[in-house]
Order: structure tokens, then sequence, then C-alpha cells
């Protein structure tokens, strides 16, 4: 193979390799939030889904509105954070796709 065929399989492989590890990095995502009193506790995977819950016994002593208002809130929490992990991961997977960055250019007609 010549040295421009080469550099292309590498650039290639490179850049598959950036996606499978991108798509690794977004099976792996979760946002946690606990709120401050240690009432609820929720984790959700990177499509926001709900994977974990748990309430702490204190929770019993809310109002079933005041509640389910709290663990809403937590939800919404949790998901902020998976959204700003997943965006770091597609912002890797970005840079990858970046060609390098080459000497500064002269301008045009000097």
């Amino acid at each position: 193979m010549s040295a421009e065929m080469d550099a292309l399989v590498a650039g290639a492989t490179q850049k598959l390799e950036a996606l499978e590890a991108a798509l690794y990095g977004l099976k792996q995502v979760r946002g946690r939030f606990t709120t401050e009193d240690g009432m609820v506790s929720v984790e959700v995977d990177s499509d926001g889904a709900l994977a974990d819950l748990r309430l702490s016994e204190a929770v019993t002593s809310l109002a079933p509105a005041e509640a389910s208002q709290l663990i809403l809130w937590a939800c919404r929490q949790a998901a902020e954070d998976a959204g700003g992990r997943r965006s770091e991961v597609i912002a890797a997977l970005n840079e990858s796709f970046t060609p390098p960055a080459q000497g500064a250019a002269e301008p045009a007609g000097t």
C-alpha cells in the first residue's frame, strides 16, 4: 500500500475507534442526584430514564403531592447531570473528528 492509502486507512480506523468509544461511553452515562435532606436519591441513564429511585423513611412525613414534586424535581436534576455527562462524551467524539490545527495561514495577497 502507498503511504497515502495507509494514512487514509489509519484515519478511518481512528474515527471508527472514536465512534465505538463514544457509543460505549454513552451506555455508561448515569446521572445521579440526592436531595440535601437525603429523602430522595435518583439515578437515570443517558436517555434520562429512571434507573434507580431510593426514598428515605422521612419522605412518609410529606403530603403525597409534596413528595411527588420532590421526586420529580430530583429526577429532573439527575437528568440534567446525565445530559452534562452525555455532552462530554459527544464533545470528545467531535474533537476526534476535527482535523489537527495546521500552522496559521498567510493572508491572501501577501
